[in-house]
């Protein structure tokens, strides 16, 4: 049984938000990432924040997919921010060093000022 999740898109000034809701597990990551990969799609100069505000879980398949995103986006000459975490899935990211390769900031207000 899939996991239910919710991810809005929003565009700032040609930023790219991705704001999660609810769980991130392995019946939805594929689908979940496929979605925000299609919704981005070529990677040149794209500026993205994703926004955990509404996250309650994270699984490592999706810390992943937060990594390859990264990476295309870094590789193509872009910005990417995650933000708004839980101090949950902050432990996480961190236990995994993710906050040390991908910038963090704690509100999606600082990401945009960051990201500009």
């Amino acid at each position: 049984m899939q996991t239910l999740i919710e991810v809005n898109k929003k565009d700032i000034n040609g930023v790219l938000v991705f704001e999660f809701n609810w769980e991130l597990d392995e019946t939805n990551a594929d689908k979940t990432f496929k979605t925000i990969y299609d919704e981005i799609g070529d990677f040149t100069k794209k500026s993205i924040i994703l926004n955990m505000s509404g996250l309650k879980y994270i699984n490592s398949k999706s810390i992943g997919y937060i990594a390859d995103v990264f990476s295309n986006i870094e590789d193509s000459d872009g910005k990417m921010y995650i933000c708004n975490c839980s101090e949950w899935v902050k432990d996480i990211l961190e236990l995994v060093w993710i906050t040390t390769i991908i910038p963090t900031v704690d509100t999606e207000e600082e990401a945009l000022k960051e990201i500009k």
